[in-house]
């Protein structure tokens, strides 16, 4: 059983830890934010996302009008009861009705949608395809995944991961599967030093014809 571990540090951060390992904490999520605007920014009015964490995602999400539906795909469930109690905070999260929260893997929760029905798949379920929380989501980051990702967006589609480090890797898997790819990095400043964060993201599935709206 994983060990979902929140506290609050001396320096007054609320702090998300899986099996011992540091996920994120609300002092610094502009990353997290970031990942939803490359949804918001084009558009998107159904979006799936994988990995609720702190919220903040989510939150950028459906702090916009223009969004309709939002389903997370969670795998502990711990942390959506601890959302719920107030511990995690953002139970308005939970009580909107654009909100659907699926408490599972999140290729399970991608596979169950419909092909073609999602304008925005936001991946954000460990730290990249290089610093894996749990060893079974290597298979997040691989071809058959990507392609099951990109079958479920709609013509002008958006596949955003976020991830630790740059994936030469992952960016080919990205670029056999959509026409635009783009990587993007972003400056934090955690604990106290200077980190870079990642995102790579995939627009417009080959192959998808684009339907006017």
């Amino acid at each position: 059983m994983d060990e979902v571990v929140v506290r609050r540090r001396d320096d007054g951060a609320l702090e998300l830890r899986v099996n011992g390992v540091f996920v994120m904490d609300d002092l610094e999520t502009s990353s997290e934010r970031l990942l939803a605007r490359s949804a918001l920014d084009g558009g998107a009015r159904s979006v799936l996302v994988g990995g609720l964490g702190l919220g903040f995602t989510t939150r950028e999400l459906l702090d916009s009008p223009d969004v309709e539906r939002v389903v997370v795909a969670e795998l502990h469930g711990e942390i959506v009861e601890l959302m719920r109690a107030a511990t995690i905070p953002g139970a308005d999260l939970l009580d909107d009705s654009r909100l659907e929260v699926v408490v599972g893997d999140v290729r399970d929760v991608v596979v169950a949608q419909p092909t073609g029905s999602l304008d925005a798949i936001l991946l954000d379920v460990d730290n990249g395809p290089d610093f894996l929380v749990h060893d079974v989501n290597a298979h997040v980051y691989r071809d058959e995944f990507v392609a099951t990702c990109a079958s479920r967006l709609a013509g002008d589609g958006l596949l955003s991961i976020w991830s630790m480090a740059d994936s030469e890797a992952l960016r080919q898997r990205l670029d056999d599967r959509f026409e635009q790819v783009r990587v993007e990095p972003v400056d934090v400043r955690l604990q106290g030093r200077d980190e870079r964060y990642w995102i790579l993201g995939g627009r417009r599935p080959r192959g998808r014809a684009i339907v006017p709206t």
